[in-house]
């Protein structure tokens, strides 16, 4: 899927039943139905690195001198140092489920071939044996490949000498965006993939007479054997705040991103302008879920959102009579022992946008003009 800048927005439809009580009081279930979750903006493709295999090197030679050394100072090492040439580009390390943080051996496995052309990078320069060959290669850090924007060039094996020949320049590879420090543009872990949401629908339950003081209270809805969303069965006459459906889940979600690790996910919903979302937003509810994430690219279950119910009933109103939106955030730590997170606080990878609840019963509106469905939020 193409990743272009746009906005989705949430439709809500609104299910009023009401009943008497033996007081006269009627409590009101106003149903919503699920949100849609738009694609983050990506960042710009930076402009190909044209140095080759000296570049970045710089020149150790001098002027001679007629200097001796003494018989007993042993003679300078000139061999490639494996240490010194990949602690600018270093091997992965590994971050187990358990938190654990180790080398993924005593001695990192090397990639074959030598420090200066090793077997994985396929560098401009760098012997090749089958000339007129394609191979793929990658003249950036190995923590970024294959990440986010980020994505491997191809070069060819050029003629060098009669038995063998050089690899040409790494062609049409896309490097980090430097301007980035999350999101795809960053090639960092968890900069691309898709949380699958089955559910985002909040119900909202007013409790009185029908006056518009009457307070208002959000709680979960649940999918039916249909897969539609549906308020829980309140109890007539019961108090505030109602109650989540017995046995029931919020929501089935299912990951996909482009690195291993351990990850907590958590859905937000808030009320609030969803173009200048504020810390100060009220949380109408907020749900999480955690798991290992082994196989990078895959498609995985996670555990199913809870069932919850909101306590804030000004922050209910407020979200019912002016909409607000959805935040997906992530917490975490990569099997390469990256921390994911903004600052030490949640990433938000992601917003949804819902519409008020009059969008249900007058969607000519102009601010329900868009509303829409769905439950992807794919970054």
């Amino acid at each position: 899927m193409p990743y272009t800048p746009r906005r989705s927005i949430l439709a809500l439809v609104t299910l009023a039943l009401s009943a008497c009580t033996s007081g006269g009081e009627v409590v009101e279930v106003i149903d919503t139905i699920d949100a849609s979750v738009a694609p983050r903006d990506v960042g710009r493709t930076p402009p190909r690195d044209t140095g080759g295999l000296d570049a970045g090197r710089s020149d150790t030679g001098g002027i001679p001198t007629f200097d001796v050394q003494p018989r007993d100072v042993p003679p300078r090492d000139v061999q490639p140092n494996y240490d010194a040439f990949f602690a600018d580009n270093p091997l992965p390390r590994y971050c187990g489920p358990d938190g654990s943080s180790a080398d993924a051996s005593p001695t990192p496995e090397l990639p074959g071939g030598s420090p200066e052309c090793p077997d994985d990078l396929t560098r401009e320069g760098c012997p090749c044996t089958e000339q007129g060959a394609m191979r793929e290669c990658w003249p950036g850090l190995r923590v970024n490949r294959n990440r986010g924007i980020c994505r491997d060039g191809m070069t060819r094996c050029e003629p060098y000498d009669e038995l063998s020949g050089r690899w040409g320049p790494c062609q049409g590879y896309v490097l980090p965006d430097p301007a980035a420090r999350l999101g795809p543009g960053s090639c960092q872990c968890f900069s691309r993939g898709r949380w699958e949401l089955t559910n985002t629908s909040p119900c909202f339950v007013t409790y009185g007479r029908g006056a518009p003081a009457d307070p208002v209270y959000a709680v979960s809805t649940y999918l039916d054997a249909m897969g539609r969303a549906q308020c829980p069965t309140q109890v007539m006459g019961s108090s505030p705040p109602p109650r989540p459906m017995p046995g029931t889940t919020f929501s089935d979600d299912f990951l996909t991103v482009d690195c291993t690790g351990q990850f907590e996910l958590c859905y937000a919903i808030r009320a609030g302008d969803p173009t200048r979302p504020m810390p100060t937003d009220c949380v109408v509810a907020r749900v999480c879920t955690s798991a290992w994430y082994p196989t990078a690219g895959e498609r995985q279950r996670l555990p199913p959102l809870p069932a919850w119910n909101g306590t804030d009933p000004a922050c209910a109103r407020r979200f019912a009579d002016g909409g607000g939106y959805g935040e997906m955030t992530v917490v975490g730590q990569s099997s390469e022992c990256q921390r994911i997170d903004d600052g030490g606080q949640p990433y938000v990878f992601n917003r949804v946008t819902y519409c008020p609840l009059r969008c249900a019963t007058t969607p000519t509106l102009p601010e329900c003009a868009a509303c829409g469905t769905g439950g992807s939020g794919e970054f």
